[in-house]
């Protein structure tokens, strides 16, 4: 009778804390698939959106994409005609500018100048992220054409001292979604880095304690939950990119949605690096940790099977 009861009361401790073991999985997963997305966004704010140099870097490639260097010629083209009647030569000298204008944002002069007007716009996007409601978030192309009048002038380009030099704006984000945006700019920029700090504390928290009270069954099985939640944090990442992305693209104006998009996707490409690599740890993390369970439970039963045997 007393061994009956006290494998009766084995089997329940060890039931209950499988399902407490279970719970606080669970409990697990969905902490880190709200902690990880917050924590990129918020390293990401600070590390790169605040950060002028990390801010060049990301879109000064787009000097070379198509659709920024047709956004800035149309600009460039329709400013300048403005100031130019000949009457029905007008469309010629448009399409002799234009082509003109579009040759030179093929070369290094219009990459300087991009970088440059990009140094200039990082303090007006950050100002405008921290300003007042009904602002904006755009990029002023006045550096850009100022480069490209002085270019295009010095190499004898007609009619290209008619080019004016004046605020020419490209709309990243419209000003209802920009005011949509700023609370929680706000709140990530205040946050900083230290979401994810805390959040690799957590893990090993985690992981130790599960250690050191289950031994390596409870620890693989944090490690799983680990993952799972890496995994799943990763996916919420990702929608939030695309839901955000879709929703800031929906106020920009038809003639700057192709260059906004490019802006929006080169300043978000170490979010999508971040996601993969989110993802890639969060598979191995599981499928490592199902393995070595396994590999434990296989063990296990092979001991028993043995002994009954012997």
């Amino acid at each position: 009778m007393r061994t009956s009861s006290s494998a009766t009361s084995a089997t329940s401790t060890a039931s209950a804390f499988s399902a407490l073991s279970a719970a606080l999985a669970a409990v697990l997963i969905v902490l880190l698939a709200v902690l990880v997305p917050f924590s990129a966004l918020s390293a990401w704010v600070d590390l790169e959106i605040d950060d002028t140099d990390r801010y060049v870097s990301a879109v000064s490639p787009l000097s070379s994409d198509p659709a920024v260097q047709s956004t800035v010629t149309d600009l460039i083209t329709d400013e300048a005609m403005e100031q130019i009647d000949l009457g029905p030569l007008q469309d010629t000298v448009r399409d002799f500018l234009h082509e003109t204008v579009r040759s030179f944002t093929t070369t290094e002069a219009f990459a300087n100048a991009w970088d440059t007007a990009n140094r200039t716009a990082h303090e007006a996007v950050t100002a405008a992220l921290d300003g007042d409601s009904g602002e904006a978030v755009t990029i002023d192309l006045a550096p850009v054409i100022q480069q490209v009048k002085q270019d295009l002038v010095s190499q004898g380009v007609p009619f290209a001292d008619q080019i004016p030099v004046q605020r020419t704006e490209i709309t990243v984000i419209g000003a209802d979604r920009a005011d949509t945006l700023r609370d929680t700019f706000h709140w990530l920029r205040y946050c900083s880095i230290w979401p994810a700090i805390a959040t690799l504390v957590l893990l090993v928290l985690v992981v130790g304690i599960a250690t050191v009270r289950g031994g390596l069954r409870a620890a693989l099985t944090a490690t799983a939950a680990v993952g799972a939640g890496f995994v799943l944090g990763a996916i919420v990442l990702r929608i939030l990119m695309a839901v955000g992305r879709s929703r800031a693209l929906d106020e920009v104006p038809g003639n700057d949605r192709d260059a906004a998009a490019a802006v929006i996707d080169a300043l978000t490409a170490s979010l999508r690096t971040t996601v993969w690599v989110v993802l890639v740890v969060g598979a191995v993390l599981v499928v490592g940790a199902v393995l070595l369970v396994g590999a434990v439970v296989a063990r296990v039963l092979l001991g028993r099977r043995r002994a009954r045997r012997g």
